[in-house]
C-alpha cells in the first residue's frame, strides 16, 4: 500500500493507494489559509484518518505547491506563501511519526502520468499543469528529475520564445518578474486576454467558458483562443529543443480544451528546431488525481 497528499492552496487530499495504482480510500479537507501550523496539523489528521487500518511506518508522499531547496532544507518557490522558508517535511515527520517525501504539485503530476497515465509508453515523458499557474516535470525512465537546485521543468517562469511586438514585456508575474510564460499561459491569463480583446463586453466565467464562446463562434473568444494555441506552441516548442521529450501529456484545467491536441502540434514544428516532430501531445489520464497519485508513487513498495 501507498500514502500519498496534495497539498493544494484550496484543498488537502490524501489517498491510500494500492501497489497495482488503485485507489482504496479517499479524504477531502480545506485547505488552512495563511496558517502553516494549522496546515500541518491538517495534514497529519488527514494521514492518520485514511490510515487506521495500516501499518505506522508507511511513508507518505506529499505534493507540495513548491519545492524543498536543497541548499537550506527549507520550501521555496510557493505560491502558498505561508510555507515559505519553513521546514515542512521534518514538522511533518514530527507530527505523524511516519517518513515523509516531498515534491513539486507538477512533478507528482507528471510521475503519475509517466507511471501509469498518458505517457506509460514513452522513456521521457514531460508533465504540464496548465491551470491558475503554469509548472511542469520531467520523467525519465520512470524516474522523476529533480535537478541540482529542485527546479526542472519550471519552465512557466521562463519568457515566453519569440514574443511578438505587442507581447515584448508582458504581464508582471509574481515572482517579480515580467513576461513569464506563466503570465500567458494560465487560466486567469487567457480569461484576461479575451475580456481586453472584446473591450470588456464579454463576460467571461472562466478559460473554459471561453473555449466553449470559440467553439460556438463568438469572434473575440475565437481570436484570444488562436493566441493562446500560438502562445503554448512556441512555449512547448522550447521544450522540446531542450530536453526533447518522447511524450507531453497536458494537465490542469485548461488540459480539457480539446482542440489544443490537434492545432499546437499542427503549429509547433514551425518553432522547433528539426525538420520533423515526432513528440507526442496527449491529454491527461487521471484527471483532478494526477498529483495525488504521483505524490504515492514518490516511496516505492518497500517504503524507505
Amino acid at each position: 500500500m501507498r500514502l500519498g497528499v496534495d497539498l493544494g492552496g484550496t484543498k488537502i487530499e490524501a489517498v491510500l493507494m494500492s501497489s497495482d495504482g488503485t485507489i482504496v480510500e479517499r479524504k477531502r479537507v480545506s485547505t488552512p489559509q495563511e496558517d502553516y501550523g494549522k496546515t500541518v496539523r491538517s495534514i497529519a489528521d488527514l494521514v492518520a484518518a485514511i490510515s487506521r487500518d495500516i501499518p505506522t511506518d508507511l511513508p507518505v508522499g506529499i505534493g507540495i505547491p513548491g519545492t524543498l531547496s536543497p541548499a537550506t532544507g527549507l520550501i521555496k518557490n510557493a505560491n502558498s506563501t505561508w510555507l515559505i522558508n519553513r521546514p515542512l517535511d521534518k514538522d511533518l515527520m514530527d507530527e505523524m511519526g511516519r517518513n515523509v517525501r516531498l515534491a513539486n504539485d507538477a512533478d507528482c503530476f507528471a510521475l503519475s502520468e509517466a507511471t501509469d497515465g498518458a505517457g506509460t509508453d514513452a522513456n521521457s515523458v514531460f508533465g504540464v499543469i496548465l491551470g491558475t499557474g503554469v509548472g511542469g516535470g520531467i520523467v525519465i525512465a520512470g524516474n522523476l528529475v529533480s535537478g541540482p537546485n529542485a527546479i526542472a521543468g519550471e519552465w512557466g517562469h521562463n519568457p515566453l520564445p519569440w514574443p511578438t511586438s505587442v507581447e515584448q514585456v508582458g504581464p508582471a508575474c509574481y515572482c517579480g518578474r515580467q513576461g513569464c510564460i506563466e503570465t500567458w499561459l494560465s487560466g486567469p491569463a487567457l480569461e484576461r486576454d479575451g475580456t481586453q480583446a472584446d473591450g470588456g463586453n464579454t463576460k467571461i466565467e472562466s478559460a473554459l467558458g471561453l473555449a466553449e464562446m470559440a467553439a460556438a463562434g463568438e469572434p473575440a473568444a475565437i481570436s484570444a483562443l488562436d493566441r493562446y494555441t500560438d502562445r503554448l506552441a512556441r512555449a512547448l516548442a522550447s521544450v522540446i529543443n531542450i530536453i526533447d521529450p518522447e511524450v507531453i501529456v497536458l494537465g490542469g484545467g485548461l488540459s480539457n480544451i480539446a482542440s489544443l491536441y490537434e492545432q499546437v502540434p499542427q503549429r509547433w514544428g514551425d518553432y522547433v528546431f528539426s525538420d520533423t516532430v515526432a513528440t507526442k501531445l496527449r491529454c491527461n489520464q487521471h484527471g483532478d488525481s494526477s498529483g495525488v497519485r504521483g505524490a504515492a508513487w514518490l516511496w516505492p513498495d518497500s517504503g524507505p
